[in-house]
């Protein structure tokens, strides 16, 4: 048997398009037995508040039906729907054979954790649901069916799925998921894969939908596991490889290359800008590139992702930035070939402090935020003007502790680094260098002095990052602990080898910025745990441990 699992990137809501496309991948594989797509590829995925709108199931369900009448008797398409049912709506995998819909499964495990939310939506399935079809019994599964919150330590649910179609006589498993990306799940998925295989003695088929939206990104990734749990079948996280096919009666083992975070992290950024340019109408974007490392890395992902001619920069150097600082963004223009323009910043600084009035500002925060604001400003301005979307260019780390400007360094439709620590940056940085001609860059974009530079806002005389922040490698650990892994001040003082104290400061202070971070930009999640939907913490609270630092507002 011959099995297709079809890469699939869907715009949400697009239902004609994404059925379009759908129709065009079943009229290429009359040289499958099984043709396997996403979940909810019809609609896309995360559809949302789509799902409430009067009539919108019923209308994926007439796109599927559409669908199944130009499928052969010889090819079983499974494709993943919203489909009415008494009381609701199902989250569907729909079996097509034979010019009509043979079978549905409804999702039966509907996370609740993290950014989903699908027992907002969804009505649960209660039954397992096979199709028999060219000598095997296929089991269908629809994505936490399978992984069952195995990524988050997520409490046992009361079913297990998989043991129900393996007892209801499937010897194939297909699965198709929407799982969104975090650096190392991968991984993990295969070994779950390959577990379920080694356990029921299944071969087990799995998909995951391409491409990114919103703040998520979905990896494209298909893997087939033998009943020994050996890959015997594998496209890697954001390969390019449309559809992978592989013939369940002679397989053939493969070893699985070695995980790569920065190339990960690389690689889904770039489809987070891509799809979220793309999908919203945007023809370019613009970056202020700053000679800084986060508007550098910023830039250099955009370029791969969209190509040289959809990316402008601006520098807006002030009277505090270096010639070395303004020359590397310089430099890094040209390298890249992109349109770099320069408005000076000085003007209109100096017109803010005359208009609030002599001595008003003078050498405090509302200076710094000032300058942020002007470079906010004239980025919105110019995009507003000319088209295009701004994307921001702050990090993880700042963000975590309101090392950012509000209406400044903060704006922006999407923020491509706001769920990458300042440490992971520098190391993508050299990655990017280092990869550059397989990202389409030309070799070592950002200048090794980007890199090396010690970090600095250039807001105030000989300012660095450090006069106001911990070592970005302890700062980093604190973020990590206190809001991917909810540890303790103590457990983290340990870990990390600092005071206590110190923990529970900048837990204050990442406690205190939420207000800034419900105002931030889209942020495409790459880690375990990120700001925005995934973190859903109160602004108005009254946070514990010592006092926060006073930071750039």
């Amino acid at each position: 048997m011959r099995v297709g699992l079809q890469q699939f990137d869907p715009t949400i809501g697009d239902i004609a398009g994404n059925s379009m496309a759908i129709a065009n991948a079943i009229a290429q594989a009359d040289d499958l037995d099984i043709l396997m797509f996403g979940e909810l590829a019809v609609c896309g995925y995360p559809p949302r508040d789509l799902l409430l709108r009067d009539g919108f199931a019923h209308a994926c369900r007439r796109a599927v039906e559409q669908l199944a009448a130009d499928v052969p008797d010889a090819l079983l398409v499974v494709v993943g729907t919203p489909w009415p049912v008494d009381g609701g709506v199902g989250n569907a995998l729909v079996a097509l054979r034979g010019g009509q819909v043979v079978d549905v499964a409804i999702k039966t495990l509907l996370p609740a954790y993290d950014v989903f939310d699908e027992d907002r939506y969804f009505t649960p399935g209660t039954t397992s649901t096979c199709v028999d079809h060219a000598g095997h019994r296929i089991g269908l599964l629809v994505c936490e069916d399978c992984w069952q919150g195995g990524d988050v330590d997520a409490d046992p649910y009361p079913t297990d799925p998989v043991a129900d179609v393996v007892a209801n006589g499937a010897n194939v498993l297909a699965v198709a998921s929407a799982s969104p990306f975090i650096v190392g799940k991968h991984e993990r998925q295969c070994r779950r894969l390959a577990d379920i295989a080694r356990t029921h003695g299944v071969t087990v088929c799995a998909v995951n939908q391409a491409g990114a939206n919103d703040d998520l990104i979905f990896d494209g990734d298909a893997v087939v596991m033998s009943p020994s749990g050996e890959v015997i079948g594998l496209r890697e996280p954001f390969a390019s490889t449309e559809r992978l096919d592989v013939d369940l009666a002679s397989p053939h083992p493969m070893a699985q290359p070695p995980h790569d975070a920065d190339a990960r992290r690389v690689h889904a950024l770039c489809t987070a800008i891509e799809g979220y340019v793309r999908k919203t109408g945007a023809e370019h974007v613009w970056v202020g590139l700053s000679g800084g490392i986060d508007s550098a890395v910023v830039t250099a992902l955009a370029v791969s992702a969209m190509g040289p001619a959809a990316v402008r920069c601006i520098t807006m150097p002030a009277r505090y930035t270096g010639s070395d600082t303004l020359g590397d963004a310089q430099a890094m223009a040209s390298t890249l070939g992109i349109d770099l323009e320069t408005i000076a910043l000085e003007p209109l600084h100096s017109a803010v402090r005359t208009a609030l009035g002599e001595g008003v500002i003078d050498g405090d925060l509302a200076d710094q935020n000032v300058q942020a604001r002007l470079r906010g400003l004239l980025l919105m301005a110019r995009s507003n003007a000319q088209g295009g979307l701004v994307l921001a260019t702050g990090n993880k780390s700042e963000l975590a502790v309101g090392y950012a400007t509000l209406y400044g360094d903060m704006n922006g439709a999407l923020c491509p680094l706001g769920d990458v620590l300042k440490t992971d940056v520098v190391a993508m940085a050299r990655w990017i260098n280092v990869n550059a001609n397989a990202l389409g860059l030309p070799s070592e974009p950002i200048p090794e002095s980007i890199i090396e530079r010690p970090p600095t806002a250039e807001l105030r005389p000989d300012q660095l990052d450090e006069d106001s922040l911990p070592p970005y490698v302890v700062l980093d650990g604190i973020v990590r602990g206190v809001v991917e892994h909810e540890h303790d001040d103590a457990t983290i003082a340990a870990t990390l080898d600092v005071d206590e104290a110190l923990v529970g400061t900048w837990r204050s202070a990442i406690d205190r910025a939420q207000f800034k971070r419900n105002q931030a930009s889209v942020i495409p999640k790459v880690s375990a745990r990120a700001f925005g939907r995934g973190r859903p913490w109160p602004i108005v609270a009254r946070p514990t441990g010592a006092p926060a630092p006073e930071v750039v507002d």
